[in-house]
């Protein structure tokens, strides 16, 4: 490479380095959480291109499904158990950083162990890594409505670090896809530990979030849930539910129809841009649109992409259905996050948090667990889809009117 082109080359990797700098240097607690975040979404990224081959692509159809499926009915029970015995520890405040930083370590115990015994230990170590990747995601929420600039939004918060987690996937899985080509998936699973030993360092210097004044009583039941917060839950859930049956309904889709395994990077990497750009335009909305609305508006987006699909089966419609639906998606979480994070004030949050988590993950895996079980073609379900999507928001809306009318 000549001298003008190592100089390219340099001033490239500088600005690309520059926003982790200016993070790293910050005085905002929410960017010294961002860097954590970044590092956990990385090592997630970098485990999920390391196990795809393993675990979908190099066995017949028939095997993946039921390996699949075992693997999903798995998932339920332990975050479902695991959940509310955070709950004490997460209502206290101080121990959140604490859990935080043991889910990123557990995950690089975890992928390094599978890295050298990636035969016997595969499926114990993806299903271990996700439930602490849940975990994480728990405590997200009560570190960004703790960290959160008082002048900035929840939603504003919520959509930036889901930018940063955007970008920390895509720069963890570029390198991780040549790091499995090198070293097959324990290179790569060995890269995911050294992204979860960097998280614990990054949380480690994280700041003591400052105590919350005692806020009036909420009217939370002992379960967590929150009354006024029920349809955005409902819908929340549909979305959820909805992306676990689209991801495996379109990756049995694909196997079964013979096209290249390529044309399931372009749709995950469509999704992701997706998700992106709802993160961009989250802010925006959130100023114009309240949370309940973004969160119905998004559902009816997704049915509409649904439909859109339906109509040509072809990999530019799929892309453009996977970019609107994973950003409906996104729209969806943040605001929905968003609405939790204000309604769940101190001393209830960890019960609040928890059972929307777990709600939300049972539904992504009641979502997938139906195209790994049944024989459901791609165009029926679409069909499922565009009806789920669309019927849900009508009952959101009459849902709403009804609601509005009786505080009338």
């Amino acid at each position: 490479m000549d001298e003008g082109g190592r100089s390219g080359w340099s001033a490239a990797v500088a600005a690309a380095l520059r926003p982790l700098r200016r993070m790293w240097s910050s005085s905002d607690p929410l960017d010294d959480y961002g860097l954590v975040h970044l590092a956990s979404v990385a090592g997630d990224a970098l485990v999920t291109v390391a196990l795809a081959n393993t675990v979908f692509f190099s066995v017949p159809v028939g095997q993946a499904k039921l390996k699949v499926a075992a693997y999903l009915a798995l998932t339920m029970a332990p975050l479902a158990v695991a959940g509310p015995l955070l709950v004490p520890l997460l209502d206290r405040g101080g121990y959140r950083r604490l859990i935080c930083a043991a889910a990123a370590g557990g995950r690089a115990v975890m992928a390094l162990l599978v890295a050298a015994d990636p035969t016997a230990l595969l499926f114990v170590g993806a299903f271990v890594i996700l439930v602490l990747s849940k975990v994480h995601g728990i405590t997200k929420n009560g570190l960004t409505a703790a960290y959160a600039p008082s002048g900035e939004g929840l939603v504003r918060a919520n959509a930036r670090l889901g930018r940063i987690a955007a970008v920390g996937a895509v720069l963890a899985g570029l390198p991780g896809i040549a790091v499995v080509k090198l070293g097959g998936s324990p290179g790569g699973l060995r890269l995911a530990a050294v992204a979860y030993a960097l998280c614990v360092i990054l949380t480690i210097r994280l700041p003591q979030p400052d105590p919350e004044p005692a806020p009036p009583p909420v009217p939370a039941d002992r379960t967590g849930r929150v009354p006024s917060l029920g349809p955005a839950a409902a819908g929340t859930a549909t979305l959820r539910g909805a992306s676990g049956f689209l991801i495996l309904l379109l990756a049995f889709a694909l196997r079964t129809g013979g096209e290249p395994k390529y044309w399931f990077g372009v749709l995950a990497g469509a999704a992701l841009l997706g998700g992106f750009l709802g993160d961009v335009a989250a802010p925006r909305l959130s100023e114009r649109l309240a949370e309940e609305r973004i969160v119905l508006l998004s559902i009816v987006g997704a049915g509409l992409a649904a439909v859109l699909a339906l109509l040509n089966y072809h990999l530019w419609t799929l892309t453009l259905f996977a970019l609107l639906a994973g950003m409906a998606t996104e729209l969806g979480r943040l605001a929905f996050s968003s609405l939790m994070q204000r309604a769940a004030s101190a001393g209830v949050q960890g019960r609040v948090f928890v059972r929307y988590e777990v709600s939300f993950q049972l539904a992504w895996v009641a979502g997938a667990l139906l195209p790994a079980l049944l024989p459901i073609s791609f165009r029926t379900g679409l069909v499922l889809l565009a009806t789920y999507y669309l019927a849900l928001g009508v009952v959101l809306v009459i849902r709403s009117a009804g609601r509005r009318g009786t505080d009338g």
